[in-house]
């Protein structure tokens, strides 16, 4: 619980977890205010519970409950027509916990029919870890956007992978022309393309060197689009994806 919290654990699939983790909580919160069979006490229940809104807060799920612990809810319960009454409380736990498993649900839902793209290589990661890290940050992103605004940090999220490939792939003893400074690391296109041009030189790797360029431009403008939605942002998550494959195969 402590872990959830802090952030996401390595592997693991956070919407999924979400989900597991607000009906557990339900779950515990739901015994405790009928039957007392609860397998957690007064201190865990309120960790639990602060672990569940860090992990809601990150999914972009509203948890605003009016108590914080066992103790708290009892105190809720008998000013709010609960005591005595097991049916009433379990009404308080759905009024709380019914529109959050909804928008998770929701969420998983879209994102099960409209996932980011998977590459063909066998390793589940690609061994950057700031590459991976906000791979991840971005599948996340993606699986939850809804709104405008939802999707053009996705455009967001797609720039901070191209800029983390860049700081792994441009090495300025190898990459930068004599006498020039390095280009700054938002210029994914040019610190990329040097990095291939270098790689794989010559006419017959052009059409590689376009798709770096059209990728790193086509990111950028969804993250600047007034029209971003799901098709074209899923188009942008695809393709940085799929670039940063291409990069850790020719390294």
């Amino acid at each position: 619980m402590r872990q959830l919290e802090n952030g996401p654990l390595a592997g693991d699939d956070p919407l999924a977890t979400a989900i597991a983790l607000t009906q557990f909580v339900r779950g515990q919160y739901n015994s405790y205010g009928t039957d007392g069979k609860q397998q957690i006490n007064d201190v865990e229940s309120r960790e639990v519970f602060r672990s569940l809104r860090a992990v809601l807060r990150r999914q972009g799920v509203d948890f605003d409950p009016q108590w914080s612990d066992f103790p708290s809810f009892r105190t809720y319960w008998n000013a709010h027509e609960g005591r005595g009454s097991w049916q009433a409380r379990r009404d308080m736990l759905a009024n709380l916990f019914d529109p959050v498993l909804e928008a998770l649900e929701t969420a998983q839902d879209r994102a099960s029919e409209n996932q980011i793209v998977r590459s063909v290589s066998p390793r589940s990661e690609l061994g950057w870890p700031a590459v991976d890290e906000h791979i991840e940050q971005l599948r996340q992103r993606f699986a939850t956007a809804s709104t405008h605004v939802d999707y053009k940090d996705v455009g967001n999220r797609c720039v901070g992978v191209l800029e983390a490939l860049s700081a792994v792939v441009y090495d300025p003893a190898v990459h930068c022309p004599e006498g020039k400074p390095p280009p700054p690391v938002d210029r994914t296109d040019i610190r990329i393309g040097a990095y291939i041009d270098q790689r794989l030189p010559g006419s017959s790797n052009e059409e590689l060197r376009g798709l770096v360029k059209k990728a790193s431009a086509l990111s950028h403008k969804m993250k600047h689009s007034p029209r971003a939605d799901r098709t074209t942002t899923g188009i942008a998550a695809d393709a940085v994806i799929l670039l940063a494959n291409i990069l850790r195969r020719l390294r």
